[in-house]
């Protein structure tokens, strides 16, 4: 009839009626036991050829016929109803550019096992914790380049997150136009809420663009800017010469990053700088700006009750007659 996981009861209370029907039946048992009378005859010869007739078997059935028009009239004004419910949700995403530097310091080894891969790994964990926000990549050394447009395949953005290597495209710092590249990408976007997260090691010392020229963009366009200076305090195990095959020497080299231009960025778009000295602190700061960072959720729910007491008591009516028929015709003499 429908699904019992979703079946409800106006009046359940009278769902205790059903009880009298085992009481019922006890009854109309022992009734039919101690209603036998004995007879006391010299033999038993007479009756040899006699059986019990087959109507005094099916005669039971008119009570059974009755029991079931009183369970099924029991449940009818119990009023059985089929539940459906449903739920709507809305979620309004957030549009996020991770736009992450790649320049050949970034293989130092003050994280481990160094900057880069530290800043891969990190980042795709928190790429997972928001499934339902638009995310895209652009990196940057001495120029900048879009790995992956804004997405919400993050499967696709996570694989080519395990691919990027320092390398790539020409050595340097270009953190001007990185931001602006990231900028590019997501300035006509609809999202409520506009995000360019900006991670470097270093100075700005190559691009066309000016940082902080860059930075006045992103506000224009309503974009806030997270700028994370990544790299320890002091000095640093970093890559210092490559040799020919490709493998690279290392020295204890100064940490140099311009914080004070991040924190101009940052605060100039309305976003926030942070100072990652390892791992866990870089781990902490992306979660501090997935906090800062909350999607929207909208979620109505919606129940509808059909009623289903009509079946019920077309049954217990159709029981009934069958039970009425039945004792005035065909066991009218045995009744």
């Amino acid at each position: 009839m429908f699904n019992f996981n979703d079946i409800t009861f106006a009046n359940r209370e009278l769902l205790w009626l059903l009880l009298a029907i085992p009481v019922l039946i006890a009854w109309y048992m022992w009734k039919h036991r101690s209603s036998k009378s004995e007879v006391t005859i010299s033999s038993l010869d007479g009756f040899s050829g006699l059986g019990i007739p087959v109507k005094a078997y099916l005669m039971h059935g008119l009570f059974v016929l009755r029991m079931l028009a009183v369970t099924f009239l029991i449940i009818a004004i119990a009023r059985p109803q089929a539940r459906s419910s449903w739920k709507d949700i809305y979620s309004e995403g957030i549009d996020i550019v991770i736009a992450m530097d790649i320049s050949g310091s970034m293989l130092a080894q003050d994280f481990k096992p160094n900057r880069i891969e530290a800043s891969k790994q990190i980042a795709m964990e928190f790429i997972d914790g928001r499934p339902n926000d638009r995310i895209g990549l652009v990196i940057f050394s001495g120029e900048s380049f879009t790995m992956c447009p804004l997405t919400t395949d993050h499967s696709v953005i996570k694989n080519l997150f395990a691919g990027i290597k320092t390398g790539m495209i020409n050595d340097g710092t270009a953190i001007g136009m990185g931001l602006a590249n990231a900028i590019s990408r997501i300035k006509d976007s609809n999202a409520k809420s506009k995000v360019v997260i900006l991670l470097t090691d270093g100075v700005n010392n190559q691009g066309s663009i000016a940082p902080l020229t860059a930075a006045e963009i992103a506000k224009a366009f309503g974009i806030r800017v997270y700028t994370i200076g990544i790299g320890t305090e002091g000095k640093a195990l970093s890559p210092v010469a490559r040799y020919p095959d490709g493998s690279y020497e290392y020295d204890y080299v100064n940490v140099e990053i311009d914080e004070q231009m991040l924190s101009e960025i940052a605060s100039m778009t309305g976003g926030q700088y942070f100072r990652a000295t390892g791992n866990s602190k870089l781990k902490q700061i992306y979660q501090e700006i997935d906090k800062l960072e909350k999607t929207k959720f909208e979620e109505k729910s919606f129940t509808n009750k059909e009623e289903k007491f009509f079946m019920y008591a077309l049954f217990g009516g159709i029981a009934f007659l069958l039970e009425l028929l039945f004792r005035n015709t065909l066991f009218r003499s045995l009744t």
